[in-house]
């Protein structure tokens, strides 16, 4: 076949090779998405089906080249079975790539080695025309028919449904008739408690003026009474405080000065540092309180703090730290804050000078004398009912602190105030 001729016509090729282009077509019409109106309803049939009530549907459609290079590049993709020479003359029909008009021609010559005369072709030709006209028309009524089938069952669909849809409706019609007539008798019941309630309620309304009066002429015998007695107060207190002034001065008492553990940490080198902590179990928020009330006292065990809270840092860093750390605490709160270090454990021949910010004493224990028996004297030493607060992680002092009225302070709630 030259390939300067116009490809042939699905019209003119054999009628195994047409069979086969129908039936490859057919196969994928479901997967080419939009097609002529005349495929669409086809391509809603089973497989089966397809290419036989549409082959007159399907011949028309594939005059369009663009359709057929849509069916070809479907076919690019998932290319059929090819079994026979009918089937590779349908397929480089269809495709038309590269030596398709030899391939298209070398199948021919298989399906049909012998060429037929004008004669033949022409009596071919029509009883292909004759056989198309026979096919198109029981396609048409196969159509027909199955359209008729769908519109019988879509007529009766629509008549159950009417059917279904009156039946609604009556009992819709009850249900309205039903509801209007007890939406009625709730309106006379409504209309009846509101009447029982407006009697009600000016009952309780002049019940209510009357309590208001009694609660007036109470309210002014209260007032009366409490505005005596704070009389009677004010002019006590004042006789005890004039009293006060007046012994004071009779006996020229001086104001008191100095603390009750002052005597003990008189012996101890003075230093400076600052110390806010929380009590055991408590929060930090809470151990702040404690600290803010009227001269409260703040103990911190030094060394037992600082190893705790920088373990990796050296002594004179970590005492630096703490005792900068407590400044801000000292400072807000007022409490009176002493930190005691263990001269001992620093391996101090001379207890060293430590600059410490204002509100906070530094002490180094004496010789001989460990740190955790200074905090013991120092708490020994305050009166019964101040609040004394101590700082460490050492359980026996905590324990004996807090048999001598102090209350005891976990490390980490310190370390949450000064971190």
């Amino acid at each position: 076949m030259s390939t300067s001729s116009s490809p042939p016509s699905l019209a003119q090729l054999p009628e195994p090779v047409r069979a086969r282009v129908v039936a490859m077509t057919a196969d994928v019409l479901p997967a080419l998405g939009q097609l002529p109106p005349a495929l669409r309803r086809v391509a809603t049939f089973a497989p089966a089906r397809r290419a036989k009530l549409g082959t007159t549907a399907i011949t028309t459609a594939l005059r369009d080249d663009d359709l057929r290079g849509r069916i070809a590049a479907h076919l690019a993709v998932e290319p059929p079975t090819v079994s026979s020479p009918a089937d590779r003359a349908a397929v480089a029909w269809l495709l038309r790539t590269g030596a398709w008009e030899e391939e298209l021609a070398a199948a021919l010559a298989e399906v049909a080695p012998a060429g037929p005369t004008r004669e033949e072709t022409e009596a071919a030709r029509l009883r292909g025309k004759l056989d198309a006209a026979d096919r198109a028309t029981r396609e048409l009524r196969a159509l027909h028919r199955a359209q008729l089938d769908e519109l019988k069952a879509e007529n009766a669909t629509l008549r159950r449904r009417l059917g279904e849809s009156r039946t609604a409706e009556k009992a819709a019609r009850a249900a309205g008739e039903q509801a209007a007539a007890e939406v009625d008798r709730l309106r006379r019941e409504v209309e009846a408690l509101a009447s029982t309630q407006d009697r009600e309620v000016r009952r309780l309304r002049a019940r209510v003026a009357e309590l208001e009066a009694d609660a007036a002429t109470g309210r002014r015998a209260v007032r009366a009474e409490r505005d005596e007695a704070t009389v009677r107060a004010r002019v006590l207190l004042e006789t005890l405080m004039e009293s006060a002034a007046g012994l004071r001065r009779e006996l020229g008492l001086p104001s008191a000065s100095g603390a009750p553990a002052d005597r003990v940490e008189a012996g101890l080198s003075a230093g400076v540092a600052d110390g806010a902590r929380l009590l055991t179990g408590a929060s930090a928020g809470l151990l702040e309180q404690y600290l803010a009330m009227p001269r409260a006292r703040l103990i911190v065990d030094g060394y037992n703090v600082s190893k705790n809270v920088w373990p990796s840092s050296p002594l004179e860093a970590q005492r630096i730290r703490l005792v900068n750390g407590l400044a801000p605490l000292v400072a807000r709160t007022g409490v009176d804050t002493t930190v005691v270090f263990d001269a001992a454990q620093a391996g101090l021949g001379a207890r060293p000078v430590v600059a410490a910010p204002r509100g906070v004493r530094v002490y180094f224990s004496p010789e001989g004398t460990i740190a955790d028996d200074v905090i013991r004297d120092l708490v020994a030493a305050e009166p019964p009912g101040r609040v004394v607060v101590v700082v460490t992680a050492d359980q026996a002092v905590l324990a004996d602190v807090t048999r001598a009225g102090a209350r005891g302070a976990s490390v980490d709630a310190l370390a949450a105030l000064i971190s």
